[in-house]
């Protein structure tokens, strides 16, 4: 019998957000997981499978893979760069892990994940591009469809896209439900958005940098599968992007309305209401009008507390 780490989480109406978009919203409360987010669902399903006889695992996406090595009694080694905010080191030693800084971006510390792999015998737990992760994160769909019901369909998902695990996932659990046919409305930060590139030039692209204070949206290149979606013609995935300014304008409003704080990642997601993306796309007829309920992944993030939130409304607003 296969344990399970993360939660069933709530799927909440927002009446702020319903009154703003002229459909009712739900949020799928994703920032409820022990972890802080949604990425416990994948990287708890891999570590099931994958880490039983394992000397301990090495990760480059930290809070979820910390959790649930503790929680399987293994130790865990999170790589992270030194972007990352001191509060989420504090959290990750929180949870028993040790935590090893190294390099600018994501993709520098994934990169010393898996020289430890070979070095040490760890075992890898990838953040985002594996099969059994995508399978983890399903679930977040299949809990929808079991609370919305059998009468209801969402007029469309919408999303945030880092490095395309959780989309994947997304389209996984749309075709478990037999939802194929749902629009997924794709959120990436100006400057973290590897997803929006590729589908822009038709193939994978890796960006030079990362420059939105995003970090959490910040792979250099999205996984292959993820872009594969991208480019099937029964699915329609629709990437947008939203600058930092809207990003954060999102997460301020949506603290202030909902009463829970999020990431900017997470804000970018948000924005696509907050900043008009769902209305705008209504007129252009990329979207329905008038729209069926719109499903919102709140997928959370543990890099934020009131500090950080004023360290980035003081960078986001003096480049404004």
């Amino acid at each position: 019998m296969q344990q399970h780490f993360h939660l069933n989480t709530p799927l909440l109406e927002s009446v702020g957000m319903s009154k703003r978009v002229g459909t009712t919203v739900y949020l799928k409360m994703e920032s409820a997981q022990p972890s802080g987010s949604f990425k416990i669902r994948g990287i708890g399903h891999l570590c099931q499978q994958m880490a039983k006889q394992s000397k301990g695992i090495v990760c480059s996406s930290g809070m979820a893979a910390a959790h649930v090595a503790r929680k399987m009694g293994l130790p865990a080694t999170i790589v992270i760069p030194s972007s990352s905010p001191q509060l989420v080191v504090q959290k990750l030693q929180d949870e028993g892990a040790t935590v090893k800084i190294t390099g600018k971006v994501w993709d520098d510390a994934n990169a010393e994940a898996l020289r430890l792999m070979e070095t040490e015998g760890l075992t890898y737990v990838p953040p985002f591009d594996h099969p059994l992760l995508w399978e983890g994160h399903s679930t977040v769909i299949t809990e929808i469809a079991a609370s919305m019901g059998q009468n209801q369909k969402p007029g469309a998902v919408v999303m945030s896209v880092g490095g395309g695990g959780l989309l994947c996932g997304v389209v996984q659990g749309l075709r478990a439900v037999g939802w194929e046919d749902v629009p997924i409305v794709a959120l990436e930060t100006v400057g973290a958005d590897c997803f929006n590139a590729a589908v822009k030039a038709g193939t994978i692209v890796t960006l030079d940098d990362i420059t939105s204070e995003a970090k959490c949206l910040g792979a250099k290149t999205v996984c292959r599968k993820a872009f594969e979606y991208s480019q099937s013609t029964e699915l329609s995935i629709i990437s947008e992007l939203v600058g930092d300014q809207q990003a954060l304008h999102a997460v301020e409003t949506f603290l202030d309305e909902e009463r829970v704080l999020v990431e900017l990642a997470c804000g970018a997601a948000l924005a696509a209401v907050y900043s008009g993306v769902i209305r705008r796309l209504q007129d252009e007829g990329r979207l329905p009008s008038p729209l069926g309920p719109l499903v919102m992944i709140v997928c959370g993030g543990s890099s934020i507390n009131m500090e950080q939130l004023a360290n980035l409304q003081h960078k986001i607003h003096r480049h404004t």
